[in-house]
């Protein structure tokens, strides 16, 4: 294969909880859409939807945390190859219950979570407080181009 043919965004999306009614095509665009932009032509990218239980599981074994988190990714890329993986686990159990509290569409929470894990495996950190200003920007950004609005600053 000719190394300058352009690669492929593969996502797939496995759902291990129901609960949040959402079309799995335009989360799979989405994805494809914001990777691109930010320079991304070649990717696998893997989005699993999971409740409480098995996102406990999850920030357990990998992040030794205990506790309920909404999202936690791993950008499981090697720098020998040109194809970026990444694997984002999304607790849609809490999507719920934020998007209640929020008085937004759940799958609106979702998709900041998706969004959320996917920045960060695009090199966006949260950790210190001008950092997570701009990656929440963005998030609002994101979400309000695919007509979710500004999720994240809807409780504000």
């Amino acid at each position: 294969m000719d190394s300058h043919e352009p690669q492929e965004i593969q996502v797939n999306i496995e759902q291990e909880f129901t609960g949040v009614d959402y079309e799995p095509t335009q989360f799979r665009q989405i994805i494809k859409d914001v990777s691109a932009e930010f320079g991304v032509d070649s990717a696998s990218i893997n989005i699993l939807v999971v409740g409480d239980e098995k996102i406990v599981e999850v920030n357990k074994q990998f992040l030794n945390k205990d506790g309920i988190t909404d999202v936690i990714s791993f950008d499981l890329s090697d720098d020998k190859c040109d194809v970026r993986l990444f694997d984002i686990v999304v607790n849609a159990e809490r999507a719920i219950r934020q998007a209640q509290k929020r008085g937004i569409d759940s799958k609106a929470e979702l998709a900041l979570y998706i969004i959320h894990g996917l920045l960060h495996n695009l090199g966006f950190d949260d950790m210190a407080e001008e950092d997570a200003a701009k990656m929440h920007q963005m998030e609002d950004k994101i979400l309000t181009k695919y007509g979710f609005g500004k999720v994240y600053h809807a409780d504000i």
